[in-house]
């Protein structure tokens, strides 16, 4: 991923290229490989690279061979090798990127080409063989990847997006998070939805949950899909364990698959040494073998990283997990102090103050940083799969299927302001790039659509067991369609596969989010917890610790603009949800250790 700057309908451009270069700088985190810039007749493009694939050729702002068409991209685009094919072999790429081959899309299909798209993205297209130009501006469907649009009160008619808000604060009096799953097009400054997938309405009123029954197969080999196309890499990738079901099965995937690579990479070298033994090599062009398949650089094991508290419910499972799975485990223990010194770079970085989300990045942001300094620059993380199957602990409340279901839909369209959120700018913080192989399209298809009454589930005396006297807990199906393998080797131990639920903020030890509750409990005072309202009179603070957070947030993006563009998680409180986001508030998280 990459950070991207752009400006459309300004009126000297050239004397705003010193500026627009100064404001890209906040986001050369997200990309400290390369800096670009793009000036046009009314428009700058600005570009941040994190070089992934295409290593060696493809610094961005990206042209047409015709220099009018200009391309900035935050992103991965998995399917690239297909649409290159696609497009027709008169199309001549002038690189390796996975990127460049947006431009013959829009070419062909002009902004339906966001619908060819698989991967995570935002971008930013310039046409200048129009007049007047056109831009258009889009956003991957789930949101993975961070855009802002944004308009200034001092330029009418001018408009602007960045992948972080910092970049767009000082310039821009008007802010939004850019939708996921939308295109915006300066032709007729209009902003439209092009994700339409078949689940999508379910969050109507009287809509009916789907009627599929679950498939273990389709539901174990979609997922199996979604990792190996995420590990398109030319650099050393890795991914974050924390020894839970989610990060834990991404893993297995992740490390057959790399095996697979590695064999295949060994065969290839024989093959080469055998045809260099019998005669001189034939010339090549230097486009030739790009593959869909990963390079494994100079990592032929893979890589896990962890992180929590000493002793930590995470630290002990991921243990487990990456001894049983043959990985180089990495793991690394911060204490609560150190977590609460990093808070103030921690909001900086997310733009938010929903407590939730500061609770979960901030390891997430320490272990970023350890991870980054090993060499590694892209990580798989287990992102998604909580919303996709309801497996968070309070969804054991929901009154029936079709609230079950609509309740996933709704947790699903709102990632991009959590979760996604988290795992973007936690990671891209250090220049870290995560993929999250949960929010594939084609996993989502089959995911979603599978009945909810085989998602639900319930907890304590209550609990179901399957024939096998499996407990059918919290994402019990996934569970299940991992519990066996094709080649008789099971993916997980049962103690893994089979693991009751932790939040990350829980799982990397709970003293963590006590710690911050004491802290906040003793720098916000009585008092000013009483005047909370008159301060913030939209999204008040309902806790010492969110008080703690906004006020943080206040210091550094102290423009209204920037806190109408976070968002809030609100637990269900019609099931009887804690206004305590912690898994621990759920009464069934005792229930299921047996502690009630």
């Amino acid at each position: 991923m990459c950070g991207i700057l752009a400006g459309h309908g300004l009126e000297k451009p050239s004397a705003d290229r010193t500026r627009f270069i100064a404001l890209s700088k906040r986001l050369r985190h997200r990309g400290p490989d390369w800096s670009g810039c793009y000036v046009g007749k009314e428009s700058i493009l600005v570009h941040e690279r994190l070089a992934i694939v295409g290593v060696d050729t493809g610094a961005q702002p990206l042209l047409s061979e015709d220099g009018k068409v200009i391309l900035a991209v935050n992103g991965e685009i998995y399917n690239h090798i297909a649409l290159r094919a696609s497009v027709g072999p008169d199309v001549k790429f002038k690189t390796h990127s996975d990127c460049e081959v947006i431009i013959p899309l829009y070419r062909k299909y002009d902004k339906e080409l966001c619908q060819k798209l698989d991967g995570m993205f935002s971008f930013v297209l310039l046409d200048e063989s129009v007049s007047p130009s056109r831009i258009i501006a889009a956003r991957d469907p789930i949101g993975i990847t961070t855009l802002y649009q944004g308009w200034s009160s001092k330029r009418p008619g001018a408009v602007y997006f960045a992948s972080e808000l910092k970049a767009l604060v000082d310039e821009c009096d008007n802010i939004i998070s850019f939708p996921p799953g939308h295109v915006y097009d300066s032709r007729d400054n209009s902003t439209t939805r092009y994700f339409h997938p078949s689940w999508w309405t379910g969050d109507a009123p009287d809509a009916l949950t789907p009627p599929t029954p679950v498939d273990y197969t389709l539901l174990r080999e979609s997922l199996e899909a979604a990792v190996r196309k995420r590990l398109m890499s030319e650099v050393p990738y890795g991914v974050l364990l924390s020894g839970g079901l989610d990060s834990s099965l991404i893993a297995a995937i992740a490390s057959r698959e790399t095996e697979k690579v590695a064999q295949a990479q060994y065969e290839a070298r024989q093959r080469k040494l055998k045809e260099a033994q019998s005669g001189p090599p034939t010339p090549t062009s230097r486009f030739d073998g790009i593959t869909e398949q990963a390079t494994l650089a100079s990592w032929p094991q893979l890589h896990s990283f962890s992180i929590g508290l000493e002793n930590s419910p995470d630290l002990l499972a991921a243990r487990k997990a990456a001894h049983y799975l043959g990985t180089v485990h990495h793991e690394y223990v911060f204490t609560v102090q150190e977590g609460l010194d990093a808070i103030p770079d921690v909001i900086y970085h997310l733009e938010t103050y929903d407590v939730t989300t500061v609770r979960a990045s901030t390891p997430m942001y320490l272990l970023s940083r350890k991870i980054k300094a090993m060499g590694v620059k892209m990580v798989l993380s287990g992102e998604g799969s909580d919303e996709i199957l309801g497996g968070y602990l309070y969804f054991h409340a929901a009154p029936d299927s079709q609230s079950f279901h609509q309740e996933t839909v709704r947790r699903v369209k709102n990632l991009h302001t959590s979760d996604c959120l988290r795992a973007n700018k936690s990671t891209m913080a250090w220049g870290l790039e995560a993929r999250v192989p949960f929010l594939d399209k084609a996993f989502l298809e089959v995911a979603m659509n599978i009945d909810a009454k085989d998602k639900m589930f319930s907890k304590g005396a209550s609990q179901e067991v399957d024939a096998d006297g499996r407990p059918k807990m919290e994402k019990y199906i996934l569970r299940k369609a991992f519990d066996c393998s094709p080649d008789g080797k099971p993916y997980l131990p049962k103690s893994i596969l089979w693991r009751q639920k932790e939040q990350f903020s829980d799982g990397v030890g709970y003293s963590w989010i006590d710690g911050i509750k004491d802290h906040a409990a003793a720098v916000v005072s009585d008092k000013e917890f009483s005047d909370r309202a008159q301060r913030w009179p939209l999204e008040t603070p309902d806790t010492k610790e969110a008080y703690f957070i906004r006020e943080i947030f206040d210091g550094l993006f102290p423009l209204e603009a920037a806190a109408r563009t976070a968002v809030r998680w609100i637990p269900r409180g019609d099931w009887g949800c804690s206004a305590d986001p912690s898994g621990r508030s759920v009464s069934i998280h005792n229930a299921a250790y047996g502690t009630d």
